[in-house]
């Protein structure tokens, strides 16, 4: 992935981010992840060193560590210096959050395609199998009961156990996710691409009669 900022912009953004207060070097990662819809999340050793080197720079100052035991860093705060950088460079700010609005869209963008994609694939092998299954000799009137029929129940109880399963776990996922401030309109659209692809998929290793029945919506 090319870089998301350019040379010096992170530097500037950082200091826009603590303009809502002192923030431990953590919380400012995790704020750059929800800003980009988790597309983008910096490491530790990008965002850490930067904010030494701001501190050098007089633009901010960091508090002292909290109690032994309490297991968090010092929070990091604008200093007067700091706050007279962002008023100086205003339009820099605003062409800056107008890049990363953009790159967002870019690299959610790219998010999608990767996943229509992979479903895509996934499509492709799901409606080969089913033609396969399809292309076999059905039994004639009169015939025995193919114990392909007890199979096919006993496969669709696992199939609907194996989606129970999944919206369980995605649930537990989402919120979880909420709890954390974390879901992000990105979130609901990966699932809305992921969902209405993987239902293609499924309906294409169905019988025609089946797949091409007008869709129910849940009302759960």
């Amino acid at each position: 992935m090319p870089p998301v900022f350019a040379h010096g912009e992170l530097r500037l953004y950082l200091l826009v981010l603590l303009l809502d207060g002192p923030r431990h070097g953590y919380e400012l990662i995790t704020e750059l992840t929800q800003r980009f819809g988790g597309t983008y999340r910096p490491s530790a050793g990008t965002i850490y060193p930067r904010l030494t080197r701001l501190e050098e720079e007089g633009l901010v100052r960091r508090s002292a560590p909290g109690p032994s035991g309490a297991g968090r860093k010092g929070t990091y705060e604008l200093t007067p210096a700091g706050r007279a950088e962002i008023d100086s460079r205003l339009d820099d700010v605003k062409r800056l959050e107008q890049n990363v609005a953009e790159t967002v869209r870019t690299l959610a963008d790219g998010v999608r395609a990767d996943i229509r994609d992979t479903m895509r694939g996934l499509r492709a092998e799901l409606a080969a199998a089913a033609q396969e299954v399809r292309s076999r000799p059905r039994p004639g009137p009169g015939t025995a009961p193919d114990p392909r029929r007890t199979q096919s129940n006993s496969l669709r109880h696992d199939a609907e156990a194996a989606l129970q399963r999944f919206r369980n776990d995605v649930l537990a996922d989402l919120r979880e996710a909420d709890v954390a401030g974390t879901v992000s309109a990105l979130t609901v659209e990966t699932l809305r691409t992921v969902l209405d692809s993987a239902r293609s998929a499924i309906r294409g290793t169905l019988p025609s009669s089946t797949s091409t029945a007008p869709h129910r919506t849940s009302s759960q």
